[in-house]
């Protein structure tokens, strides 16, 4: 399924795998050596392990919809083609509000604080609100201005992000101690669950980079190739991280779950070391903000021309041929709620919104295969059949159990919210 867009295609495979390890790299892997440690002790690379493997099964059916529906929207497009205009509206705000936006002022206000170590005045409301305008100016001006531009932050925010966690590993390995490293004891299913929500959570968030499916270049060919590489190299940084962390701390990690990964920094570098890991996650959380503004307007663009969201939204800019008004619209609802702080008691909610759209688009691959719809020769397929996508649906439905009532009632009522809104929306069009 392909669609005419105003777009360009200027995303090759480096460029969609650097965006999507920007965009699953965050502030998580800074605090979570230690907080898996405290579930699962000598245990915890299973969570690794467990999550890894649901990513990937995910990721493939990702693969698979993004090389037949080539249009921007990412997760929402999918969903909206498999199951119709109703549900697309569902998921498109279900995605860019439920989850994007939360999850960015979530993680705006964890870089001011961590930032505020340093310049205290960040802890002032008023100089935290000029911050985050700053912040979310400057990204939506730089995407505004091409996509090549926002792209090409997105590379190398991710390449500083990720240097010192490279060279923690690479420098860490000599400092492993291999008692630290015994396996066991084997963790009970509650506990082995708990610990895979948490890190399911901060594994999420690279599909956001197909979004800007509209403008990646001979996408059946970019698009599998490009999300695997990225979500490789995340579960493989990840393991290694966790391993190097339990190696050089020992059983004393789990004391340490503000920063665990500056306390292995100290350890091998010394005092400078916190320092260093300190900036790294600022630098992290403002590479992920970064790309977030560059591929997530894409899904208002997308829900504009399908009519799912306000026309307006549908807006290219004749010059630098971008989406400019949703760039500008998805940088305004950022600001709002970064300076608020009440997207805090939606956090849960966002966090499900994430398994919800990772069900729908899931849904819609089993789907697309069972009626052969809009198969092509090049074409990705996944290995299995209908395996993956069926044992893919098991395992979000079992995460998804774990909410605790409360928080599936807020779901619900989100969804009778937006579902009232969509039938007035159609009612006046009428």
């Amino acid at each position: 399924m392909q669609d005419q867009e105003q777009l360009k295609r200027e995303i090759g495979v480096q460029g969609l795998a650097a965006g999507v390890v920007n965009f699953i790299v965050g502030a998580g892997i800074f605090v979570l050596p230690a907080l898996v440690a405290t579930i699962l002790g000598g245990s915890s690379i299973l969570a690794y392990l467990v999550c890894g493997l649901l990513l990937l099964m995910i990721m493939l059916c990702f693969a698979e919809m993004g090389s037949q529906v080539v249009v921007s929207g990412g997760p929402y497009a999918y969903i909206e083609a498999a199951f119709g205009p109703f549900i697309g509206f569902l998921s498109n705000i279900l995605f860019w509000f439920g989850y994007c936006v939360l999850a960015d002022a979530a993680i705006a206000n964890a870089m001011a604080d961590m930032l505020a170590l340093k310049i205290p005045l960040l802890l002032d409301p008023t100089y935290r609100g000029i911050f985050f305008f700053i912040v979310f100016a400057l990204f939506a001006w730089i995407n505004i201005t091409g996509v090549k531009h926002g792209m090409r932050l997105v590379k190398t925010l991710t390449l500083i992000k990720l240097t010192p966690l490279v060279l923690l590993v690479i420098v860490g390995v000599f400092w492993i101690e291999l008692e630290n490293l015994e396996f066991g004891p084997w963790p009970s299913s509650l506990s082995l669950g708990e610990a895979a929500i948490l890190l399911f959570f901060a594994f999420g968030g690279g599909e956001g980079a197909l979004s800007t499916s509209g403008e990646i270049k001979r996408p059946q060919f970019t698009i599998p190739r490009g999300l695997l590489l990225g979500v490789g190299s995340v579960i493989t940084l990840y393991i290694c991280i966790q391993l190097v962390s339990q190696g050089v701390i020992g059983p004393d990690l789990i004391n340490y779950k503000e920063a665990p990964l500056a306390e292995v920094a100290s350890r091998i570098i010394g005092p400078g070391g916190l320092s260093i890991l300190v900036l790294a996650a600022a630098i992290s959380i403002f590479g992920t903000l970064s790309g977030s503004i560059m591929q997530y307007p894409r899904i208002l663009y997308a829900g504009g021309r399908k009519g799912s969201a306000p026309k307006y939204l549908a807006a290219v800019h004749a010059k630098f041929s971008t989406p400019y008004l949703a760039i500008i619209t998805y940088a305004l609802f950022d600001f709002l709620f970064a300076i608020s702080g009440g997207f805090q008691q939606l956090a849960v909610i966002s966090s499900a919104a994430l398994l919800l759209t990772y069900l729908g688009v899931v849904l819609a691959t089993v789907k697309f295969r069972l009626k052969n719809k809009d198969k092509t020769s090049d074409a990705f397929r996944m290995p299995g059949g209908l395996l993956l996508p069926i044992l893919s649906i098991v395992v979000i439905l079992w995460f998804l159990s774990q909410l605790a009532v409360r928080e599936l009632m807020g779901v619900l009522i989100f969804f009778v919210v937006l579902t009232v809104i969509y039938l007035a929306k159609e009612f006046f069009r009428k």
